[in-house]
C-alpha cells in the first residue's frame, strides 16, 4: 500500500511495494484419471485419457478423460531475479482486511497530520525495473489533532496518491522465496524489512519499515510477522504484515 515517510514524528508520503507469484496445485484423486504432474479424469472402467498440470497419460479406476491444472508447475522463486522476472507486469493489490493495523509499524487509527497511516487500498505493479503505485487513502475519524487516536474508516476515500520507486533490491532469498529481505527507495525516502510467499504462489506478504527506523526486521531475524521488531528504540506488538493478492 502507499505509505508515507514518518519524519521523526511528522512524515511525508511515502509508498509501498511489494513483491509476488503465483503457482499452480497439483494432485490426484485414487479411482480417478491422473496424468502428468496429477490431474483427474471420470470415464468407464478401462481407463482412458487424462492431463495434468503437465498434461500425458493417465490412468485410474475410472479413467476417462479428465483435467488438472493449466500447465505450469509451481514458479522458481530461489533468486531476487526470479522473483522480479515473475512479478514483471502483475498486478499487486491490498485491501480491506490485508490491510494491516500498523503500516510501516504506525497505528492506522493515530493521527499523525499529513503522515496518516489510514488505508483503504494499494496496488502495486513492476514495470521494468520501477514500482507503481497506487493507494486510496482512508478517513481517519474522531481524531482531529496530531496525536489524538480515532478510528481509520477504510470504507471512505479521502485521497488518491501515485508514486514510482527510485530503486529497489531483494536479497538473502531463502528457500523458494520462503522470506527475503527487501528493501525499496523512493525520492526522499525509503523503506525496509523483509517478505515472503505463501505456498500456493498467490499471495505476497511484505513486513516493512520505514528506512533506519526498525531493529529485527531482516530474514536473518526470524519470519515475517514473527516478532522481535524494535521500532524507534521501543518493543513493536502491532502488526505490520502487508497482505498483497498476485493477478495476471
Amino acid at each position: 500500500m502507499f505509505l508515507r515517510w514518518l519524519d521523526t514524528r511528522v512524515f511525508l508520503a511515502l509508498a509501498t511495494m511489494s513483491l509476488a507469484a503465483t503457482a499452480v496445485a497439483c494432485g490426484s484423486d485414487p479411482g480417478t484419471g491422473t496424468g502428468g504432474s496429477g490431474g483427474t479424469g471420470a470415464g468407464d472402467a478401462t481407463g482412458g485419457m487424462g492431463s495434468g498440470a503437465s498434461g500425458g497419460m493417465g490412468t485410474g479406476a475410472t479413467g476417462g478423460m479428465g483435467t488438472g491444472g493449466d500447465g505450469a508447475g509451481a514458479p522458481d522463486l530461489t533468486t531476487a531475479a526470479k522473483i522480479e522476472t515473475y512479478l514483471a507486469g502483475k498486478t499487486l493489490t491490498m485491501t480491506g482486511a490485508d490491510v494491516p493495523s500498523h503500516p510501516n509499524g504506525f497505528d492506522e487509527n493515530t493521527n499523525f497530520g499529513q503522515a496518516t497511516q489510514c488505508y483503504v487500498s494499494t496496488v502495486m505493479m513492476l514495470m521494468g525495473q520501477t514500482f507503481q503505485v497506487t493507494s486510496e487513502l482512508g478517513t481517519l475519524e474522531n481524531a482531529p489533532n496530531t496525536g489524538d487516536m480515532g478510528t481509520c474508516n477504510k470504507s471512505m476515500v479521502s485521497n488518491t496518491l501515485m508514486f514510482s520507486s527510485t530503486n529497489h533490491l531483494i536479497e538473502n532469498v531463502e528457500g523458494n522465496a520462503d522470506c527475503f529481505d527487501f528493501t525499496i527507495t523512493y525520492t526522499g525516502f525509503g523503506q525496509e524489512g523483509r517478505g515472503s510467499i505463501s505456498a500456493d504462489g498467490q499471495t505476497l506478504n511484505l513486513e516493512l519499515f520505514f528506512k533506519d527506523q526498525g531493529v529485527g526486521i531482516r530474514c536473518a531475524d526470524g519470519a515475517v510477522g514473527s516478532g522481535g521488531v524494535t521500532l524507534n528504540g521501543n518493543a513493536f506488538t502491532g502488526d505490520a504484515v502487508q497482505v498483497y493478492r498476485i493477478t495476471e
